[in-house]
């Protein structure tokens, strides 16, 4: 049998969520929402890859602040407007697809926030050009060109760390099954944790323990909030020499853990432009195994992967428990129907599209192709 389509329950303090398969939606900034509320793309969108598949759709990247949206046109949970636009545009979406398990990213972009969008350059926006105030640990830029963010003050951790509760209480409340707190990609969370970016000299800057410090104080706080399955997307390096590595990385796994973490989903980079990534299929796999193996717990591998043998090959090889694809969606949001063909799986399908396999791939939907009329 098929270790992509075989089931897996990722835990919760409610019991657990099962998924009938191991195939997950990755986050993917979609840059289409009007002041942080999400739009008809995200209802076309979201509705496409609840058909997809596969059993975890994750949505993107979703401010918990304002101030926290990487570009002036990101998604947002931050007050009852955005709350309400997020949470009738997803019961519309899954009306229009099979049951399909939803997990939300919540995030803050820390100093890379106030950014043009990524086809208009990606640049930093300055107040004129509809930019505000950044934020991180230190008051180091991104960019050597670029302001510098305003360092944060313990009042202004505080006031993040409670606005992550909040958007966590906000996200159960419209009804998803689980929680990613976005600790990667050079975003706020990331940027405590390496040393190229936190270089404070109060207890959450320095030492190992001090660097992570924030980042539990903040997983402490939602854990306590939500009995919601809660993970964690982090980089596992930097790619840059004396920046956060794997076994730092490790360390902190082992501490989320005990502080009743559910799942880690492993990337790689995003913190420095000196980073030079070893790019290729599956490239941060090895990270995700190293976790995996050192920590037990339930572990998403991502990037790179695109090819059904190459993801049940993930698996079987032990790198993760999860396979989590992005692109590969965006470019066939199918991917799951293609792959539960080519491996012997079933997914679920919404009865318009069941007509639409060859007989031969009958048993993708667990049943005879229906004719036309």
């Amino acid at each position: 049998m098929s270790l992509l389509f075989s089931p897996f329950t990722l835990p919760s303090p409610r019991g657990g969520l099962t998924l009938p398969n191991r195939i997950v939606v990755a986050p993917m900034c979609q840059y289409q929402a009007q002041n942080g509320c999400a739009s008809d793309w995200h209802l076309m969108h979201w509705g496409n890859l609840l058909n997809s598949g596969a059993a975890l759709f994750t949505i993107e990247a979703t401010a918990v602040v304002p101030e926290g949206r990487i570009t002036p046109a990101c998604l947002g949970l931050w007050d009852d407007a955005t709350q309400d636009a997020l949470g009738s545009t997803l019961q519309r979406a899954r009306k229009l697809a099979p049951h399909t398990a939803v997990c939300i990213q919540l995030a803050h972009a820390g100093r890379k926030a106030s950014s043009a969008l990524p086809w208009e350059g990606a640049q930093l926006l300055s107040p004129a050009q509809g930019g505000w105030e950044t934020f991180g640990p230190s008051a180091l830029p991104h960019l050597p060109n670029e302001t510098p963010p305003t360092a944060m003050s313990l009042d202004d951790m505080a006031r993040v760390k409670e606005a992550f509760v909040t958007a966590a209480k906000r996200a159960e409340a419209i009804g998803v099954d689980a929680i990613e707190l976005h600790g990667a990609h050079g975003y706020l969370l990331h940027e405590f944790l390496s040393p190229l970016s936190n270089q404070r000299t109060d207890a959450y800057g320095g030492s190992l323990e001090n660097r992570m410090r924030y980042v539990l104080e903040v997983f402490t706080a939602m854990r306590a909030a939500t009995p919601l399955t809660l993970g964690i997307r982090i980089s596992a390096s930097d790619w840059v020499e004396g920046g956060w590595d794997v076994e730092q990385s490790t360390a902190l796994a082992h501490a989320l853990k005990a502080a009743g973490c559910d799942f880690i989903h492993v990337s790689s980079g995003g913190v420095s432009p000196l980073q030079k990534i070893t790019l290729g299929p599956g490239y941060q796999l090895p990270f995700a195994r190293q976790i995996k193996a050192a920590t037990g717990l339930a572990t998403m591998g991502v990037g790179l992967i695109t090819d059904p043998a190459q993801a049940e090959g993930v698996l079987q090889q032990g790198d993760a428990d999860l396979v989590a694809l992005a692109r590969a969606f965006l470019y066939n949001p199918r991917w799951g129907w293609h792959a539960a063909a080519a491996l012997g799986g079933e997914v679920p399908g919404f009865p318009a599209y069941w007509r639409c396999l060859p007989r031969e791939a009958a048993q993708v939907f667990g049943k005879v192709s229906v004719g036309m009329r």
